[in-house]
């Protein structure tokens, strides 16, 4: 067997106050963009850190809801997605030049993510508009998903993500979150999922059902309580089973 690696992202920027450490831990960080939450200077402040602590950075666009942390879905057009991604996408990039960044992906937030991974006209948008404002980005879009097909029917760099964090649904979809068995606490637990995603390609389901799932990036959620402590544990526990973490961007 071939060495095993994945990317470490988390989602940032959006005000949990630990930035900085978390940064230490991942390889690749969303960046939240204003739409959700943050502002031109959180922007500034996340990409310069991630800048010198090496981690690859992304934008972590939204639907525009600040009221509900953009995780509400909204009804929505396509095309109104693909202006909300381009102006978020587009704000990062002017941000990121002066810092010598040079973006490395986008990963759409929240109730976005879960209805352009549902919707063949919402993904599309998304995958329009990430192209528009700079083809060399990488998409991070669950696999077997529409932002995954849409990214490879119109030629976009993709990495196939899954989450650490959360617990899975037979069809694949994430558990909701209004449900109380959406969050997975155990960093050991977790890291047995990602690893066993890695050697099978498959997680187990709260009902037990068998999944299959492909993972270039695990997502680890920096506004859970603890979520400093999950990371520290979860990349541990990987590194002592040899899997090498490493964002995308360094292959």
């Amino acid at each position: 067997m071939s060495k095993l690696h994945i990317d470490l992202n988390a989602d940032l920027g959006e005000g949990a106050g630990h930035d900085d450490e978390l940064l230490q831990l991942v390889s690749s960080a969303n960046i939240a963009t204003g739409f959700h939450a943050g502002d031109a200077n959180t922007m500034r402040t996340a990409i310069a850190i991630a800048r010198d602590r090496g981690v690859a950075a992304g934008a972590h666009p939204s639907l525009f809801d600040r009221a509900n942390f953009g995780r509400k879905e909204l009804n929505v057009a396509a095309e109104e997605v693909y202006d909300a991604v381009v102006y978020q996408a587009g704000v990062f990039e002017a941000i990121a030049e002066p810092l010598g960044v040079k973006p490395a992906h986008v990963k759409p937030h929240g109730a976005l993510y879960n209805m352009a991974a549902r919707d063949a006209a919402l993904a599309d948008a998304v995958v329009r508009a990430i192209k528009a404002v700079n083809a060399d980005l990488l998409l991070l879009a669950p696999s077997g998903s529409q932002l995954e097909l849409a990214a490879h029917r119109l030629g976009l760099g993709l990495a196939r993500e899954v989450f650490a964090d959360r617990n899975y649904l037979a069809d694949g979809a994430l558990v909701p979150r209004t449900r109380p068995d959406a969050l997975l606490h155990d960093p050991n637990e977790a890291a047995d999922r990602v690893i066993q995603i890695l050697e099978h390609g498959t997680v187990q389901s709260v009902d037990g059902k068998t999944v299959r799932l492909v993972a270039d990036t695990v997502c680890v959620h920096g506004d859970t309580p603890g979520a400093v402590e999950f990371v520290r544990a979860l990349r541990s526990r990987l590194e002592r089973a040899g899997v090498a973490i490493k964002s995308p961007a360094a292959e």
